[in-house]
C-alpha cells in the first residue's frame, strides 16, 4: 500500500456496522486472518490505543492503529462498513470507512509516515466518495493501490 506498509487484497473487506468495539474486532479479525497474527493480541493493542483517544480521523473515516511487538513491517487493512458507526471523531461524524494499521513496536517514524499517507489519501472528498461507492472490495483495493502508487511516484 505504501512503500513500507504490507497490504494484502484479502485485507480489504466489508463488514456490518455494529458499534465501535465491533469495528475494532473486525479490524483484529482481518489482520489476524490475513497476516497470521494473534487476534486477541491485535484487538488488545487496538483497544489500548483507542483508550488514549479516538482514532476517528473525520469525514467518516477512522484509522485505528497501534504498534506491536513481533512485527517486521507495517501492515494495513481496510474495512468498508455497511452503515455508520459513532467513533467519537473530532468532527462528530459517524464512520463508515476504516483503515487499520499495525506497525512494529520500534517503528516510530515509519508508523507516523504510514498514518500520514493514509490521511493524505482519504482527505479529499472525491477519493472518499470513490472508496465508499466502489462496487466491490476488488475495486476498493484497486483504488487504494492506484492512489498509493501515484503518491509513491
Amino acid at each position: 500500500m505504501y512503500p513500507s506498509v504490507r497490504f494484502h487484497p484479502d485485507a480489504v473487506i466489508e463488514a456490518a456496522a455494529g458499534d465501535k468495539p465491533a469495528v475494532l474486532a473486525a479490524v483484529a479479525d482481518a489482520m489476524a486472518g490475513v497476516y497470521g497474527l494473534d487476534r486477541e493480541a491485535v484487538l488488545d493493542s487496538l483497544v489500548e490505543r483507542e483508550a488514549l483517544g479516538s482514532t476517528g480521523f473525520g469525514n467518516g473515516i477512522a484509522i485505528p492503529h497501534s504498534r506491536m511487538e513481533g512485527l517486521e513491517r507495517p501492515l494495513a487493512a481496510v474495512i468498508r462498513l455497511d452503515g455508520a458507526v459513532d467513533f467519537a471523531a473530532a468532527d462528530a461524524m459517524p464512520v463508515d470507512l476504516v483503515f487499520g494499521l499495525l506497525s512494529p513496536a520500534q517503528a516510530g517514524a515509519e508508523h507516523l509516515h504510514a498514518l500520514a499517507a493514509i490521511s493524505r489519501m482519504v482527505r479529499g472528498e472525491d477519493m472518499r466518495r470513490a472508496l465508499i461507492e466502489a462496487p466491490s472490495t476488488e475495486a476498493l483495493y484497486a483504488l487504494i493501490t492506484n492512489a498509493t502508487d501515484r503518491d509513491a511516484a
